[in-house]
């Protein structure tokens, strides 16, 4: 059976990652986890995308899918029980709009936020203070139902969420101290769910020539009531 399992390389706290991870156990689709130390990516890993970073999804039959939201469709096109995709071509372009400016926008500044070392010449809180103008951008987005389109969770749901979770972390007591109540409720919701929670298991590296633990279903939907 293993044989027959997409291989997903893949690393705990990666935003990215994240995001892929849980598309693909709310679709119920197996895979064999390869768990990535980014200081010593596998050969393996090299070799499968040129882009060397997770995550990156081998399918059985050798094709690579080698972007995070990719892996994402790719999943819920095959099982989507709890309807994260939409079939209105409207709403898909704005949900895809709204995760393009998490990425192009919000991630620069989170970057430089988190990691003002790596960047020459960064003030980390001029940076703060750039996401935090797209964070209420984004609370203002939220539907009175408390999610970014419509009653219940969607894709932009949960690609965004992972990224808006490693901005908060980095400084919790100034993140809980803002006035963004729905947007704090909205990004408790789905990291404090029983499907979240089944993504961040932790798993050891993944040695070549071993085989990775089987990285599988979500018991259950998750929904706008789930916590």
């Amino acid at each position: 059976m293993q044989d027959t399992l997409p291989v997903l390389y893949s690393f705990r706290r990666c935003p990215y990652a994240m995001r892929a991870r849980l598309a693909l156990v709310i679709s119920g689709q197996a895979c064999e986890l390869r768990e990535v130390v980014l200081k010593a990516k596998p050969a393996e890993l090299l070799n499968a995308s040129a882009k060397a970073s997770v995550p990156v999804l081998v399918l059985p039959s050798g094709k690579v899918i080698a972007q995070s939201l990719d892996i994402m469709r790719w999943a819920l096109q095959r099982n989507d029980p709890a309807h994260w995709l939409t079939s209105n071509s409207a709403q898909a372009a704005q949900v895809q709009a709204l995760i393009d400016g998490c990425e192009k926008t919000f991630k620069h500044h989170l970057d430089r936020y988190k990691y003002p070392g790596r960047y020459a010449g960064v003030n980390a809180l001029d940076h703060r203070a750039a996401a935090a103008v797209w964070l209420m951008q984004l609370g203002q987005q939220l539907t009175p139902e408390g999610w970014l389109f419509g009653p219940a969770a969607s894709l932009a749901d949960m690609a965004i969420a992972p990224f808006v979770r490693q901005f908060a972390q980095t400084d919790p007591l100034w993140f809980g101290q803002q006035d963004w109540p729905a947007l704090q409720a909205w990004l408790s919701r789905i990291v404090s769910s029983a499907l979240f929670d089944s993504i961040m298991h932790k798993y050891p590296a993944w040695e070549s020539g071993t085989i990775g633990p089987i990285f599988s279903e979500f018991v259950g939907v998750f929904s706008a009531t789930t916590t």
